[in-house]
């Protein structure tokens, strides 16, 4: 023992080896949430001009940084996600059932927004006149959305970022692989590091989500102001109520008596892509948080490696139906157009059929002209809704993000290869910590 110890003197390398206690990432999105609000609310009650272009130039950025991953993400954890299908036993079964899930939960998402806009009449009472509207810049008809899946080139979907062309020419890739066998299997090595390159990348992009936080709240209430909220006040609290709806009653109970298991336990597992997706408002860029959430659920990797890409790019409960649903009411009744039982019908097949167009990011201006259009309402309408855009689309892909981990959990849990083990013992904590492989995987078989 050394005099120095005996002495009871501190070794100088205790101090250096001791690490400042962690704040958990919920607290540090809450906390950004909180400072973004009283920043937006400084800068907008105090005519700060300098502080407002700073929130917008910090939330421009990280949805930037998101976006900048979008392309290459998609394409390469599609088609690896095609190609993980040879490692399932009866795959074409577990894909069909993923997709019956995702229109069956469409459905129900979109039923519950026709609901409660024929309920609150959300149009009604608002000083909005058809003049506040204005044509958007960019519309979609089912035309563009048949004839915009196909690519004139390989590279303007990736430098436009058209997320549905993209996903073409990876399910395109995929397959080719599959067919060409073991002379593509350079192709698919290449293909597996650089989508785990770009996944890692992705997760130095998420830790930024407090900054982002800041910047994307304290932008919107800077730049909009709780005067414009309170002009849409039924119309924001529809969508806010429709989500809540779907998110915390429609998909417990489904986890509850389908799936047959404990619902409380999604949301602590889940968590992390929740409000990840929240502040984020992309579900693409919120893709690795959902899948690993999903795989410390229970969900073998070898099927959430396709669901969840899948599901990010075509699941969208949120933006495609309960959204569209309730603005399609809204603009009707701006403009005083009647909507009749065929209309709530082709509302409905627009929100199961046409979800791809919203392709996971930012925003579901898309599938709100088709909407529009299918109907025949004004495609000004969308001019109404742009302002209010940014603040409801926070929930609308929480709830998005919510149901792609939610389908692959009901459909792995009736298909018999749910680790129920994983999913009892799933928590609340960032999943890039705490979230290990399975510690089996189930073998995805067929049930006789």
């Amino acid at each position: 023992m050394s005099a120095n110890t005996a002495a009871g003197t501190t070794d100088p390398a205790g101090p250096r080896n001791r690490s400042l206690p962690k704040i958990p990432f919920w607290a540090q999105i809450v906390a950004g949430l909180v400072l973004g609000a009283l920043l937006g609310w400084l800068a907008r009650s105090q005519d700060i001009s300098w502080l407002t272009t700073t929130l917008d130039k910090v939330g421009s950025l990280f949805v930037q940084l998101l976006k900048l991953a979008v392309g290459p993400l998609v394409f390469f954890a599609i088609l690896v996600s095609i190609t993980n299908l040879r490692k399932v036993n009866n795959a074409a079964r577990l894909a069909t059932r993923t997709l019956l899930w995702f229109m069956i939960m469409s459905l129900i998402a979109v039923a519950i927004g026709i609901a409660i806009g024929l309920i609150t009449n959300p149009g009604s009472g608002t000083d909005l006149t058809p003049k506040d509207g204005k044509l958007p810049e960019h519309s979609g008809s089912w035309i563009d959305f048949l004839t915009g899946i196909i690519p004139t080139d390989i590279i303007t979907p990736f430098s436009e970022l058209n997320v549905l062309q993209i996903v073409f020419m990876a399910a395109v890739a995929g397959i080719a692989v599959l067919k060409v066998g073991e002379r593509a299997k350079p192709v698919l090595q290449l293909s597996e590091v650089v989508l785990e390159l770009l996944q890692k990348a992705l997760w130095w992009v998420i830790k930024l989500a407090p900054l982002g936080t800041i910047g994307l709240i304290g932008y919107a209430i800077a730049d909009y102001g709780w005067d414009l909220i309170g002009k849409y006040a039924t119309f924001t609290a529809d969508v806010y109520v429709g989500c809540a709806l779907v998110l915390f009653g429609v998909y417990p109970l489904l986890l509850s008596t389908v799936a047959k298991v404990n619902p409380i336990q999604f949301f602590k597992g889940a968590w992390p892509a929740i409000q990840l997706a929240f502040v984020s408002r992309s579900s693409v860029g919120t893709m690795p948080v959902t899948q690993k959430s999903a795989e410390r659920l229970g969900v073998p990797k070898t099927y959430t490696s396709f669901a969840v890409p899948f599901g990010s790019t075509t699941k969208m409960d949120g933006c495609a139906s309960i959204y569209p649903a309730i603005a399609a009411i809204f603009v009707a009744q701006i403009f005083d157009v009647h909507l009749g039982v065929q209309d709530y019908v082709l509302i409905a097949f627009v929100s199961v059929i046409g979800s791809a167009a919203t392709a996971g990011l930012t925003g579901a201006t898309i599938m709100l002209t088709l909407t529009l259009s299918t109907l025949g309402l004004p495609l000004e309408g969308v001019g109404l809704l742009l302002a209010i855009d940014p603040i409801l689309d926070m929930m609308r892909t929480a709830t998005n993000v919510a149901g792609q981990i939610v389908a692959p959990i009901i459909v792995a849990s009736r298909e018999n290869i749910l680790d129920r083990e994983a999913y009892d013992a799933a928590t609340a904590s960032p999943v890039e910590e705490t979230a290990p492989e399975p510690a089996r995987e189930k073998e995805l078989s067929a049930v006789a």
